[in-house]
């Protein structure tokens, strides 16, 4: 018969490293993999500060809409940093440990930041719906002042979201295997980990994404209802067309976003989940960002160089 979690933990010698997996024990793909998924941070951190940069020496670009995007720049960035610098360490080490306290904070700014970007999407959704259904109210509504409260808002209930998950997972007891089968300190197989009674981390856990994911999309649909509403209305074929290239970018990321999170997380963690989670994960860390940027990127600039050459 199993011993009890709690009668474990007395009789166990408490963790104090992990050993991450990664994403294969193959020596040979090892360093080809170091090589890709370096080449992919360096174009998603070049990217995110030529974003931010072009944002920054543009006056045209300082608006509310580039506002919201030059902070999701700066979200993708420290969210890629928190991930990627100890995996590539990995894939070039023989020892890939992380100790517990590296481990509690690479999860934490992890679910902050996922949290905070789930808000900061609908409030760019909320933006976009300001400039499409109310364009003449758009600048007092959306002034300076309350465009810093709505960044804020996300980044503070996101972070407080983050200290809150972290502390559930720091009253859990680690004292058997180490091992964590990802590339990262992820929730759901770091706490298949532990010797104690982990009910009240999965229910939280699951409880939490659900909310805030269920949520954020409630708020991005409803503005897109609306804005679907403004732009049938409109007689102009080439209103429409600005109106739907204003929203093309921001819908695609939405659709990554929140695509591959559902996947990740709204479930219960088994074996197999997290197997598919550390494919998924893969995208969502490596090449959604670095898509998403770009598409921004492209979208704004193609846009600012057809309003340029009409006057040409």
């Amino acid at each position: 018969m199993q011993a009890p979690k709690k009668m474990v933990a007395r009789n166990s010698t408490l963790v104090t490293e992990f050993v991450l997996l990664g994403l294969t024990d193959d020596p040979e793909l090892q360093p080809i993999l170091f090589v890709l998924f370096l080449g992919i941070y360096l174009i998603t951190v070049g990217g995110n500060l030529g974003m931010l940069a072009l944002i920054r020496v543009d006056s045209r670009l300082h608006t509310p809409m580039y506002f919201f995007l030059a902070s999701l720049s700066c979200l993708d960035l420290c969210y890629s940093t928190n991930v990627t610098p100890k995996m590539l360490i990995n894939f070039l080490s023989d020892k890939k440990t992380i100790s517990y306290t590296a481990c509690l904070i690479q999860c934490y700014f992890f679910i902050a930041m996922v949290i905070t970007e789930y808000y900061m999407l609908a409030v760019m959704a909320y933006d976009r719906y300001m400039v499409i259904c109310n364009p003449l109210l758009y600048s007092s509504k959306m002034s300076k002042r309350v465009c810093i409260h709505l960044i804020a808002g996300p980044y503070v209930y996101g972070f407080l979201s983050g200290l809150m998950e972290t502390m559930w997972t720091y009253r859990l007891t680690f004292c058997g295997s180490n091992i964590i089968n990802h590339f990262y300190c992820a929730d759901p197989p770091l706490i298949r980990l532990s010797c104690s009674d982990t009910f009240i981390k999965e229910t939280s856990m699951f409880v939490v994404a659900g909310f805030n994911l269920s949520n954020s999309l409630l708020i991005i649909l409803i503005s897109y209802i609306f804005i679907l509403f403004a732009i049938l209305k409109m007689h102009s074929a080439e209103g429409r067309r600005k109106a739907f290239s204003t929203c093309g970018s921001h819908l695609v990321a939405v659709t990554m976003f929140y695509g591959t999170l559902f996947c990740m997380y709204v479930r219960p963690p088994t074996d197999k989940s997290v197997e598919q989670s550390k494919i998924i994960a893969v995208f969502y860390t490596f090449v959604k960002y670095g898509m998403t940027i770009y598409v921004h990127m492209y979208t704004k600039l193609l846009r600012h160089m057809l309003t340029i050459m009409k006057y040409l």
